[in-house]
């Protein structure tokens, strides 16, 4: 069945437009205080990134919950993974987070997690909104829920991400950039990662409610690049404004995307004798990637976009490893969801282990030239990608990029953006096709 209201991850849109709206949130907390009742109990933590609106849609949800009868922790700023992870310690029924991850301030979104710290099931998304078109009933007034904040929820997080690595572990000597997209991640990830004794400067860490993802972080690497050229670091490291995904840039300031990332863990831990199973990855993971995975018989499968994916492949074959060009990584072993600064001192550790440089750990995988471009286009309640013309043009740059290239079309989960991705031996004809492809998509379905 369709769900109304939930994409890939969670609930997501702009400000003020319906359902990103304070009186759906309202009745959105309810609703999850309802579907998450047992024997009339229910205990929910709330998170949410740095922008403005996210003070709004608290009150509401907390409103909401309450209502419902569901005793509620707020969390305040705090990265994604973190309400995951804080979720289980707090042994709660829900975690809630309120963020549109990578998206510019003006969306807003709502992600849940289990009492596990996993995404929800299907059938209780559907509950939640069966719930939402309900008429909402208030519990009587001696059993509404009560509030409190939590004091130290930062702090027991950067404990959790430190664990990650053996007490062993210090970065000292190592001099690194943080960018922390003005996001979730802007208090815990620089005392992280200076408390395992790297040198620390850092971009990005000014919220002012206006500003996430503006021009810093994952999205947006051009500023952490100049940074670490300027201060002669070592390397860069870049979230995105939930903190759920990471981007680095080596010591010359060239991007290094979550598919390096990838390979550099999935190496270190096959060279320790440590790699149970294989890897996934998803449809618009590089093929180099699979190249070179292949060379060593490591196992890798291809999952549909979206973290989601990326885990329920794990979890059906009982691997560990597995992520998104975009950043986003999945490290089993050590948490439930992604996480990019636990993913981050994996890499950092690998690199330790190994003495190589970021750009020296890269040189194993030689990426093809893949050209993503970004289309915004106006939703008439039908999928653009079923159009005849559309897919006529996109059989006819394969056939013309034969056995050693792909073309990727497909619509994003949380914004209506249609991505346009070629890959291909040769550089040239891949931006080529790529930039035909996207112009047709924009002349046929695109926004002004």
């Amino acid at each position: 069945m369709e769900k109304r209201y939930f994409g890939t991850d969670g609930i997501r849109g702009h400000v003020g437009t319906h359902p990103i709206t304070p009186e759906f949130m309202l009745k959105l907390g309810w609703a999850t205080g309802m579907a998450f009742k047992h024997n009339g109990q229910c205990s929910v933590v709330i998170g949410k990134d740095t922008r403005i609106s996210g003070y709004m849609f608290e009150s509401a949800l907390e409103a909401g919950l309450s209502a419902a009868g569901a005793k509620v922790r707020l969390l305040g700023p705090m990265p994604t993974p973190a309400i995951a992870y804080l979720t289980r310690t707090f042994q709660a029924d829900a975690g809630i987070v309120i963020s549109a991850s990578h998206n510019p301030y003006f969306d807003n979104g709502i992600k849940f997690f289990s009492a596990q710290g996993t995404k929800l099931p299907d059938t209780l998304e559907h509950e939640i909104e069966r719930l939402v078109d309900t008429p909402m009933q208030v519990v009587e007034s001696g059993e509404l829920g009560k509030v409190a904040r939590v004091e130290d929820a930062s702090g027991r997080y950067i404990e959790f991400c430190k664990s990650s690595v053996p007490t062993s572990t210090s970065f000292k000597g190592l001099k690194i950039v943080l960018d922390c997209a003005n996001g979730a991640t802007y208090k815990v990830a620089p005392s992280v990662f200076a408390e395992l004794g790297a040198d620390v400067s850092l971009v990005g860490v000014t919220p002012d409610g206006l500003n996430i993802n503006a021009g810093v972080g994952s999205t947006d690497l051009a500023a952490l690049s100049r940074a670490v050229v300027e201060r002669q670091a070592d390397l860069g490291i870049a979230f995105d404004g939930d903190g759920d995904r990471v981007m680095m840039v080596d010591a010359q300031g060239s991007p290094v995307d979550g598919d390096e990332l990838l390979y550099i863990m999935t190496l270190d831990l096959y060279e320790r004798g440590l790699l149970e199973g294989g890897v996934a990855g998803t449809l618009m993971t590089n093929l180099g990637l699979e190249l070179a995975l292949r060379e060593r018989d490591i196992p890798f499968v291809r999952a549909k976009v979206g973290d989601r994916y990326v885990m329920a492949e794990l979890q059906q074959r009982g691997w560990y490893l597995g992520g998104e060009s975009s950043g986003h990584l999945v490290c089993l072993r050590h948490t439930t969801t992604g996480d990019g600064i636990i993913a981050a001192l994996q890499v950092l550790r690998a690199l330790r282990m190994s003495g190589k440089t970021l750009a020296q750990a890269c040189e194993g995988m030689s990426k093809c030239p893949q050209k993503l471009i970004n289309v915004r286009y106006q939703s008439n309640g039908s999928s653009p990608l079923e159009a005849p013309a559309l897919q006529s043009a996109v059989a006819e740059a394969e056939a013309r990029l034969g056995d050693t290239g792909r073309v990727l079309l497909r619509l994003s989960g949380t914004e209506p953006v249609i991505r346009v991705m070629v890959e291909g031996q040769d550089a040239e004809q891949v931006v080529k096709e790529a930039e035909a492809l996207a112009a047709q998509v924009q002349k046929m379905f695109g926004t002004d």
